[in-house]
């Protein structure tokens, strides 16, 4: 049971947490703090807070748990501010994507990371936007990667273990540098080659066309351009030296397949298709249960 959960920046992950937690009734109060006063009140409204203050001092005030849920880029920026909290009995944790900047910010601010900073990530989400699209079941069969380190309480990651795995989380742990290199690779490098592909679609004369005729295999890889173009552009800024790796990787392999393509090699092509073909049928059991969502 959390006694007191603060919820800083209340959107689709941190309603959808709050929601989560008093579905199962594991939380006696939930506040969320934020500077849109119009989500706040309709977080209330739906049900996945119990309260909300404009000002961070009031919504802390005898917090147990407190929650970073704002953007990438924006989350330093809030974790700056609950600098005061460093080292305190209030277990303060976060969700975003990049956990490398996360990590260097704490730094920057107290010196080193605070002990009671557990630096975490749920690999979850939807291509709506918002509290309105809060689900109490976002997490069920869903991942979470937590990122300790040497500094970081036993009991604290103990706490934010706990909670995400009642509300249906696989809960996890890595390093914080491995964590990034990992989602560069299978989240943030696939939503930079939908926006660009879809990107470069709508650019050509033929463009109606293209998109009426398309086929299921464009839909399904195409669906994340459809995320919240503010959080993957902090993301590809945040992971920019992972990303940038990944995306060299991936070009290298693109234009080599061109050549072969360009030149008629059939065996090497073929022979690219079904080691894809192989490998993914190989680790296809270690995918998760239901398909992602946008925004993971």
């Amino acid at each position: 049971m959390i006694e007191k959960l603060v919820i800083l920046g209340l959107g689709l992950i941190g309603g959808s947490l709050a929601a989560a937690l008093r579905e199962r009734g594991l939380v006696s109060r939930v506040t969320a703090w934020g500077r849109r006063e119009e989500s706040l009140r309709l977080g209330c409204e739906l049900g996945c807070i119990d309260d909300f203050s404009l000002d961070l001092g009031e919504a802390m005030d005898g917090a147990s748990v407190a929650v970073i849920a704002t953007p990438t880029l924006v989350a330093e920026r809030v974790l700056a501010s609950l600098q005061p909290w460093f080292g305190g009995e209030v277990i303060l944790t976060d969700v975003a994507s990049v956990k490398g900047n996360m990590l260097a910010a704490a730094r920057r601010i107290g010196g080193s990371e605070p002990g009671n900073l557990v630096l975490g990530h749920p690999i979850a989400g939807s291509e709506a936007s918002g509290v309105a699209a809060a689900r109490a079941d976002l997490f069920v069969n869903h991942r979470v990667i937590l990122t300790p380190t040497e500094r970081t309480a036993a009991d604290a990651v103990e706490q934010v273990r706990q909670m995400w795995a009642a509300v249906g989380a696989e809960v996890l742990s890595m390093p914080v540098d491995r964590h990034d290199q990992v989602l560069a690779a299978t989240s943030h490098l696939p939503h930079v080659l939908a926006y660009t592909l879809v990107d470069a679609l709508a650019q050509q004369d033929s463009t109606e066309d293209i998109f009426r005729f398309a086929a299921g295999g464009f839909r399904d890889f195409t669906r994340i351009a459809s995320s919240d173009p503010v959080m993957w552009h902090d993301i590809s800024l945040a992971n920019r030296d992972a990303l940038l790796d990944m995306i060299d990787v991936f070009q290298a392999q693109l234009t080599a397949l061109r050549g072969a393509i360009a030149c008629g090699d059939s065996d090497r092509i073929l022979e690219r298709y079904r080691n894809a073909k192989a490998a993914r049928d190989r680790f296809a059991g270690m995918l998760p249960v239901r398909p992602a969502s946008a925004g993971e």
